[in-house]
C-alpha cells in the first residue's frame, strides 16, 4: 500500500511539474507575442504617416515621382509584411519577411529624405517639418519595441532549449521564435530625417 501511494505521490509531482512547465512556456509565449504586437503598433503610426509626408513632398518634387511611387510601393510592401508576421508572430518566415520589408522602406525613405535636401522650400515647410518630427520620434519607438520584441524572443527560445524544459516543450510543440534582425550592415543605419 506505502509503495502505490509513493508511485501516486510521484507521478502527482511529475504532472504538477509538467504543468508548471507547460504554464510557464505559455506565458513567455504571450509575452514575446505581446511585444510583436508592440511592433505593430508603431509600424503602424509609421505606415500612416508616410502617406502625408510623400502628400506634402508630391507639391514640391514634381519631377521626382518615380522616388514618391517608391516610398509608397515600400510602404505598401511593408504594410502587407507587417500583416502577415502580426497574424502569425511565431511564424519565422514571416518575421524575417517584414524586416526585409522594413529594410527596403528605411531605403526609399532616405533615398526621398536625401531628393528633399535639393528642395529649399520643402525643407522649410512646417507639414514637412512636423512629419518629420513624428516620423523621428515614430523611429525611435520602433527600435524599442524591436528591442523588447527580441528580449522576450530570447527569454522564449531559452526557456524552450534548456533541460528538462526542452523535454515538455517538444512534446507540446513550442517552436522556437524568430528574432527580428536588420541582415544587411548597410542596413543598421538609421535613415536621416533632418531637414535642417
Amino acid at each position: 500500500m506505502i509503495g502505490l501511494l509513493v508511485l501516486v505521490g510521484l507521478v502527482a509531482l511529475l504532472v504538477v511539474w509538467v504543468v508548471g512547465i507547460y504554464n510557464r512556456l505559455v506565458t513567455l509565449r504571450n509575452r514575446f507575442k505581446n511585444a510583436f504586437a508592440q511592433i505593430d503598433v508603431q509600424l503602424k503610426r509609421r505606415y500612416d504617416l508616410i502617406p502625408n509626408l510623400v502628400e506634402v513632398a508630391k507639391g514640391y518634387m514634381k519631377h521626382e515621382r518615380e522616388t514618391l511611387e517608391a516610398v509608397i510601393a515600400a510602404r505598401n510592401a511593408a504594410a502587407n509584411a507587417e500583416q502577415k508576421a502580426a497574424a502569425r508572430p511565431e511564424d519565422g518566415g514571416a518575421v524575417r519577411d517584414l524586416a526585409g520589408a522594413e529594410s527596403a522602406l528605411t531605403g526609399t525613405l532616405g533615398r526621398l529624405f536625401a531628393l528633399a535636401e535639393a528642395y529649399p522650400d520643402l525643407k522649410a515647410n512646417q507639414n514637412m517639418m512636423a512629419l518629420q518630427e513624428e516620423l523621428a520620434t515614430t523611429e525611435n519607438k520602433v527600435a524599442f519595441a524591436r528591442q523588447a520584441y527580441n528580449d522576450a524572443v530570447m527569454t522564449y527560445n531559452t526557456a524552450t532549449e534548456v533541460f528538462p524544459a526542452t523535454l515538455v516543450a517538444r512534446n507540446f510543440k513550442f517552436e522556437p521564435a524568430q528574432l527580428f534582425e536588420v541582415e544587411a550592415p548597410a542596413e543598421r543605419a538609421a535613415p536621416k530625417v533632418s531637414f535642417t
